[in-house]
């Protein structure tokens, strides 16, 4: 992942329509962690925390995992400013090496776009959860107005589910559940919800 595009963002990240996003995006999210409250989150490529830090009630910790220092330095101004007491940050980045981790939960928020090797990183989250563990996903619905070098233009629901049931997911549900304007590279655009276990 290119980092330094993110380094340099870190400081300006959270912009209104940023923040009304990740609100949209964390309302959903919520849904699915009823009854979570004894359970680990990671959330990969969290960013500033935009969305895991509004969920830290529902569970028992979260681990906020970025390969971008500057967005974990962000973070961790919020977490200490909140007097959030559940959540850690971890500069790391599973594309190039995996740490030893275990999770219930793990958070893929807007991510997986910007990796290119989807099934390796797909594969290496399933690695971390644990047996009947949860994995999160929410992105952007393929979207043919978006052409980008280094971003996916969006995911189909059969691919990707195909993708999750070749590494071994089942009970996979993927929803459509908000459309934005100009959400995506400045096209209107629509985000899913993918819910899978191990």
């Amino acid at each position: 992942m290119e980092n330094n595009v993110f380094e340099q963002l870190a400081k300006r990240y959270d912009t209104e329509d940023r923040i009304k996003l990740a609100k949209v995006i964390a309302k959903e999210v919520r849904l699915e962690l009823r009854n979570s409250k004894s359970k680990s989150l990671i959330d990969y490529g969290s960013g500033t925390g935009l969305i895991s830090l509004e969920l830290t009630d529902l569970v028992d910790s979260i681990l906020l995992v970025d390969s971008s220092k500057q967005m974990l330095e962000v973070a961790k101004v919020k977490i200490s400013q909140q007097g959030i007491t559940n959540a850690k940050v971890l500069y790391s980045d599973f594309t190039q090496e995996t740490p030893e981790l275990k999770a219930d939960v793990v958070l893929l928020s807007l991510v997986l776009l910007h990796i290119p090797d989807t099934k390796k990183i797909l594969q290496e989250l399933f690695n971390i959860l644990t047996h009947g563990g949860k994995l999160l996903i929410i992105d952007f619905d393929k979207n043919e107005k978006i052409n980008h070098p280094k971003v996916h233009n969006g995911f189909s629901h059969e691919e990707l589910k195909k993708r999750l049931t070749e590494i071994g997911f089942t009970s996979i549900e993927i929803k459509t559940f908000y459309h934005g304007n100009r959400i995506f590279m400045n096209q209107d655009a629509s985000m899913f919800i993918s819910s899978s276990i191990k």
